[in-house]
């Protein structure tokens, strides 16, 4: 795959991942009962179960909520319209692509 087809590929995906996932803003404001089986798994070796370190991960979560995705996208889709795109965006679509279904 080229980095162009690299990053619009990334951008396809979390375009889609955007629109099947709650809309909005979001932000912390407390804490469910119930709530998603994520597990961080760290440099170390350790696990920690994300629901339980809702303090460290609350507010990552909120910050990349999907109000993010639409320029994000298009930064990506921009990325990959230039004739040498810039290395970090293709390393960022990479990563991306590793992870989004």
């Amino acid at each position: 795959m080229t980095d162009a087809e690299t990053l619009r590929a990334a951008a396809d995906r979390l375009e889609a991942l955007a629109a099947r996932t709650t809309p909005g803003d979001w932000r912390t404001a407390g804490l469910l009962a119930t709530r998603p089986e994520v597990v961080a798994h760290r440099a170390d070796g350790g696990t920690e179960h994300v629901a339980e370190a809702r303090a460290g991960s609350g507010d990552w979560i909120a910050a990349f909520s999907p109000a993010l995705a639409g320029p994000l996208v298009d930064l990506l889709r921009a990325a990959a319209a230039q004739p040498a795109p810039e290395p970090a965006a293709v390393a960022l679509a990479r990563g991306l692509l590793r992870r989004l279904p």
